[in-house]
């Protein structure tokens, strides 16, 4: 990726489609009315945000939805001009027969005719059906084992549909991601891997490996975490209080979450920025017109502690559980 970035840099994926560099992430706990994201979507599209990013356990594709068709109708964009990712497939739609059907599910709340970006959001499978967290009757999660390549090639198909123009993966580590390289017969590899990834986090040796295989690296939780209970543990620490950043952050007279965010970006990695509030919303769009020096990377590179805000503890000692290695 090329250091001039401009507000409307993007990133060629290995499909020949392109990726803007800077994307708005749409998650919010429960307690935030959805009517939240379907305002911070339409500031978000008169800021200069063109890549939105969402997902099946969001449950807010039809206020996102709205909101496009809305900046559609008045003029500001044109459907051509966004690009939508959808983690749609969450781990309970990973039967083969239902993965098509979930993204069909996905277009009609959107009222789309197709997503740009369609992942699988985590390689692990819960049990299949309509529910987020299936539990038995002890309140343990269910979880299953679905063939990971099976997965890929129905969402192979849905590409070939002309459902979603890309393909990639969320949550992999490398050896997940070098086992549907290695799929025989695979016809379309992963575009992208969205992991989480911020300076406490820097996920170095996995930004290596994917470049070395051309997938872009997608950073979600850049600035850190929004403390959810039900995937935080409360006491995490306040990324964007670092005295590292906030030190960097006075020096060019940005706020702490422009200098992480710009950080991804000079490494060539793409980065979402979850905001819904309208100031921070345009800082986080306000990051193409400085540059951090080779020493400011640097010290950044040294926060690093492999901290990671989501554990996904509830599948811990399922085969495909991602974070046991080291990346």
């Amino acid at each position: 990726m090329v250091m001039d970035l401009t507000p409307s840099s993007s990133v060629k994926l290995s499909d020949g489609h392109f990726m803007p560099v800077l994307g708005l992430g749409t998650y919010a706990p429960e307690t935030v009315p959805k009517s939240k994201c379907f305002e911070a979507i339409k500031v978000a599209i008169d800021v200069g945000f063109r890549h939105i990013d969402a997902a099946y356990v969001y449950e807010n594709e039809a206020q996102i939805g709205q909101a496009l068709q809305e900046k559609i109708a008045d003029g500001t964009v044109k459907r051509e001009d966004i690009f939508y990712t959808s983690k749609q497939l969450w781990c309970t739609f990973f039967r083969p027969d239902l993965v098509q059907p979930a993204l069909e599910s996905s277009l009609k709340k959107l009222q789309m005719d197709y997503v740009d970006l369609y992942l699988l959001h985590v390689p692990f499978s819960l049990k299949q059906g309509e529910t987020i967290l299936p539990k038995d009757d002890s309140g343990k999660i269910i979880l299953e084992t679905v063939d990971l390549l099976e997965t890929w090639e129905a969402l192979e198909k849905c590409k070939d549909a002309g459902l979603t123009k890309s393909i990639g993966v969320s949550n992999f580590n490398h050896k997940q991601l070098e086992m549907i390289l290695n799929k025989p017969g695979l016809k379309y590899k992963p575009v992208c891997n969205q992991v989480e990834c911020h300076p406490y986090l820097n996920q170095s040796k996995l930004l290596d490996f994917c470049k070395s295989k051309d997938i872009v690296l997608v950073a979600y939780s850049a600035l850190g975490s929004h403390r959810d209970p039900r995937w935080v543990a409360q006491d995490s620490p306040h990324l964007l209080q670092d005295p590292v950043l906030a030190a960097i952050a006075k020096k060019h007279n940005r706020t702490t979450g422009q200098v992480a965010l710009r950080y991804q970006l000079q490494r060539g990695v793409v980065v979402l920025a979850k905001s819904f509030n309208e100031k921070r919303i345009k800082e986080n769009f306000q990051i193409f017109d400085f540059k951090l020096t080779p020493e400011d990377m640097k010290a950044i590179d040294g926060m690093n502690r492999n901290f990671r805000y989501s554990v996904m503890e509830f599948a811990i000692g399922h085969p495909y559980y991602p974070f046991s290695e080291e990346y």
